[in-house]
């Protein structure tokens, strides 16, 4: 996506240019509330600039809106929250149309169990054991479930995430779903601050990165589309 936008921008603008996003996803990851940065010295104005790098950009990308931002704007540093979802399709029958957005589940899930572990996430405290990287401390603000028919979908929001840290999660939160531990026994795998303890990451697929929060609570955030 960024070479991609990159390469737009700088037949637009006539010089090279270079984003910053506000987050970065692992491949098989989506975005649909994406922020991005940068500085390009041009006369267009933003709604020529966001028609212009729609035109040229390919299918699967799009920029919703575009505006200009003040010197000290920078998509990754001053964002002061961010909130991903996850999507789980538990049925017996797959939806194929949606196999690239959400993770398939036959197995049934106990929704009381999920909701409780979720409870039991927000906090400041040492995350390390849901890092596929370097740990470190993290804020979680919200963990919550809901259910539309046969769609489970998490959503989950922090001050900032460790690396595999949402598929991580919900890997463990699934082990409670199906039974293979309490949601109490999530107190000790966060305690224990040991990777090997929680459950293994959940598929790329049904992670999104749906909103960026900045200062004054002001939210880009696209319900719908993909990026």
């Amino acid at each position: 996506m960024q070479g991609e936008i990159e390469r737009a921008l700088a037949a637009l603008c006539a010089q090279e240019v270079r984003i910053a996003l506000a987050g970065r996803t692992d491949a098989g990851v989506h975005a649909t509330g994406q922020v991005i940065s940068f500085r390009a010295a041009t006369e267009l104005g933003a709604t020529d600039m966001r028609r212009g790098v729609n035109a040229l950009l390919p299918a699967d990308i799009a920029v919703k809106e575009l505006s200009q931002a003040g010197e000290d704007f920078h998509a990754r540093f001053s964002a002061t929250g961010r909130t991903y979802e996850y999507r789980i399709r538990n049925a017996p029958q797959r939806e194929p149309l949606e196999r690239h957005r959400e993770h398939w589940m036959p197995q049934a899930l106990d929704a009381e169990a999920l909701r409780l572990a979720a409870g039991r996430l927000p906090g400041r405290r040492d995350l390390s054991a849901f890092a596929s990287g370097p740990g470190g401390v993290r804020t979680i603000r919200r963990a919550e479930w809901s259910r539309e028919a046969a769609l489970l979908r998490f959503e989950i929001e922090a001050d900032g995430f460790l690396r595999g840290m949402v598929r991580a999660i919900v890997g463990t939160l699934l082990w409670v779903g199906r039974g293979k531990i309490t949601p109490d026994a999530l107190e000790g795998i966060v305690a224990s601050g040991d990777r090997s303890r929680a459950g293994p990451s959940a598929p790329a697929a049904g992670l999104c990165l749906v909103a960026v929060a900045y200062e004054g609570n002001a939210r880009a955030k696209e319900e719908d589309g993909e990026e």
